[in-house]
């Protein structure tokens, strides 16, 4: 049967799904547990939580659901330089910025505080809470912290967005690689090359990586139905990741507003920018994103940036100011049909195996 693959015996699931591991507050336990239960793998992103966060978040899955989850970070989490930027740098910003802040009519916010990486706290309670899958982005692991992983009996998961890339994450031992194709929404985890020079399409990735990686993949991006997850196990994939379909149901952590622009005819227009947050992601086309093309010299740093534009984000909410407002959404979004988690899972297993027939 076309459910049985390297990826399900690996992980112990019933169905090479993965739900994307979608982070800044859009996973939930809810999503996670419904996908879980219903025999693929759930994800949360748990990139922004502190380690006390991420201990209480685990409990409250594993009190959800008795199944297989995935809990997915980054490597690399700031690309700041000492987690700050000059003045220089801050001003360019702000002189830039300061006329969608007029328009919300709030202040200018000042220089962000510097950053502190959390990654090394956070890997800590990976090690301490052991969760039966381990997904990572932006960055390979030491080949010594995968073998302490492994010998803890945790799954690992590296994304690639470059056939180097994923030749480097099977250099260090990783169990599963994705490759993440440049239609996905949210952020492009590249880490070799500048994400704008890593855009390879989910197909064609996923054919090169199989021409030279032995390590099973997983299909990530323009994927949310039958067809896409028939075209990508034809092609080699051992599961494939679905990101932006759950992302719209009711169950994730996306605002009301989010989903229903995911449904909306708005979502035939996306584009990748780094207005929102200094690195490169895929969402919802907006008139911010329009009018700041090649002006991204002027923008802050990884996570400065999301630090800085997040009072206007929160005003432009208040005010149903949407046009300036990052909605994150692939380019598969158009085809969207279910707005629950469950009947997305079975609508997807239902048409994959009546095209795999």
């Amino acid at each position: 049967m076309w459910y049985k693959t390297k990826v399900t015996d690996m992980l112990g699931i019933d169905y090479p799904i993965l739900q994307g591991p979608f982070g800044g507050g859009l996973s939930s336990v809810e999503l996670v547990a419904t996908v879980s239960n219903a025999g693929g793998l759930g994800g949360y992103g748990a990139y922004t939580l502190s380690p006390q966060e991420m201990v209480d978040l685990n409990t409250k899955i594993k009190n959800a659901t008795g199944k297989p989850y995935n809990l997915n970070l980054w490597v690399s989490d700031h690309d700041t330089h000492n987690g700050t930027v000059t003045d220089d740098q801050y001003e360019q910003a702000a002189k830039l910025f300061k006329p969608y802040f007029d328009e919300a009519g709030i202040p200018l916010p000042g220089k962000p505080a510097p950053f502190q990486s959390r990654f090394g706290n956070q890997l800590q309670v990976i090690f301490d809470i052991k969760p039966k899958v381990f997904s990572f982005m932006f960055g390979v692991l030491p080949a010594d912290v995968l073998e302490r992983l492994h010998r803890q009996g945790i799954k690992t998961v590296g994304a690639a967005t470059t056939l180097d890339e994923a030749i480097a994450l099977e250099n260090t031992g990783v169990d599963l690689i994705i490759a993440s194709g440049f239609e996905a929404g949210g952020h492009r985890p590249s880490f070799l090359s500048p994400a704008e020079q890593s855009l390879t399409g989910t197909f064609v990735l996923l054919q090169l990586i199989k021409e030279k990686v032995k390590t099973p993949v997983i299909a990530a991006g323009g994927i949310a139905n039958g067809r896409g997850i028939a075209g990508a196990l034809t092609l080699g994939a051992d599961a494939v990741q679905v990101g932006t379909a759950f992302l719209a149901t009711d169950e994730s952590g996306a605002l009301p507003e989010h989903k229903q622009m995911l449904f909306s005819g708005a979502a035939k227009y996306t584009s990748l920018t780094r207005a929102y947050t200094g690195r490169l992601g895929r969402g919802i086309t907006s008139r911010l994103m329009k009018e700041l093309i090649e002006k991204e010299k002027q923008f802050l740093p990884f996570p400065l940036q999301t630090t800085f534009m997040s009072s206007l984000r929160k005003a432009a909410i208040a005010q149903e100011k949407w046009d300036l407002i990052l909605f994150w959404g692939g380019q598969i979004s158009p085809l969207l049909k279910h707005k629950k988690a469950a009947t997305l899972m079975q609508s997807l297993i239902e048409e994959t195996t009546a095209i795999m027939k």
